[in-house]
């Protein structure tokens, strides 16, 4: 497979760009992560999400630990080629690692921020740490 494709992203000076994971169906945005060019290129070959981790500063196969996968079913960039939109399937259900459907589950509601989301499972029981 060709990657000259991954030459039009306007990759930001730490070779990231930033991506949007939005539920085929739904169209509720997931998460927001990055990818970098390892990372885009194994998504658009294996048709599952990979992620650029800057904590962990390593590839991250979405789903690695917890099972909850992301099958991408689309992947298109924005109008000035420096945001990536990935359509995909949540797998399991839970995008998020506090164990909620999705990352934005805290909505502003006059002065302070509150939790408007339940939890699907807890963090816990998905991520067995020693």
């Amino acid at each position: 497979m060709s990657v000259a494709w991954l030459d039009k992203v306007q990759w930001t000076a730490d070779g990231l760009v930033p991506v949007i994971a939005q539920e085929v169906g739904t169209n509720k945005v997931l998460m927001f992560a990055w990818m970098n060019r390892e990372a885009l290129r194994l998504t658009a070959e294996t048709g599952q999400a990979v992620y650029w981790s800057r904590s962990r500063n390593r590839l991250w196969h979405k789903g690695e630990e917890s099972g909850h996968v992301q099958k991408v079913h689309e992947i298109r960039l924005d109008c000035d080629e420096d945001v990536v939109l990935i359509s995909v399937e949540q797998v399991g259900g839970i995008a998020c690692h506090t164990g909620r459907h999705n990352c934005f589950f805290q909505k502003l509601a006059d002065t302070e921020w509150v939790i408007d989301q339940p939890v699907i499972k807890n963090p816990g029981d998905i991520y067995h740490r020693e």
